[in-house]
Parts: structure tokens; sequence; C-alpha cells
């Protein structure tokens, strides 16, 4: 365990910044869960832009690389197409 105060500061904001990335993370994939549930176009033409700007959000900070966003959103809009 390291003794310096920047090290014990440093592990602080570690453990907060990663509370806060799981809750992105986990809010991300419900969306994209319920996105991919949803059988009416209305609602999921709706719900698109919200998700879409969910991934993008993770990809700016890095918590997702911006491959795996960017496959994300063209198979999620490709399935809103299908739907509509």
């Amino acid at each position: 365990m390291a003794n310096d105060r920047s090290a014990l500061k440093r592990i602080r904001h570690n453990k907060v910044t990663r509370m806060a990335n799981r809750y992105y993370k986990k809010s991300t994939r419900t969306a994209i869960q319920k996105l991919r549930g949803i059988t009416e176009s209305t609602e999921a033409i709706k719900l698109l832009p919200r998700v879409i700007s969910m991934i993008d959000r993770l990809a700016k900070k890095n918590t997702w690389h911006k491959n795996k966003a960017s496959n994300l959103k063209s198979s999620l809009t490709k399935q809103v197409a299908k739907i509509a």
C-alpha cells in the first residue's frame, strides 16, 4: 500500500472514477438491451439518439474503445432501420 499523500489521494480518486465508469457503462448496456428488445419503430427511433449519445460519451472518455462504440452504433442503427 502506498504511503505518501499523493498516492493515497490517487487511490481515493481512482475509486470514485471507477464507480462512475461502472454506473455509466451499466446504464448504457441496459439502454442498449432495451433498444434491442423494442419492436415498435416509433419507440426505437425515439430511443436511438439517446443510446447513441450515451455510447459516444463513453467513447469520448475512453471508457469504451472508439471502434467498439462505432460498431455498436452501426449495428443498432441497422437494427432500428430494419424495424422501421
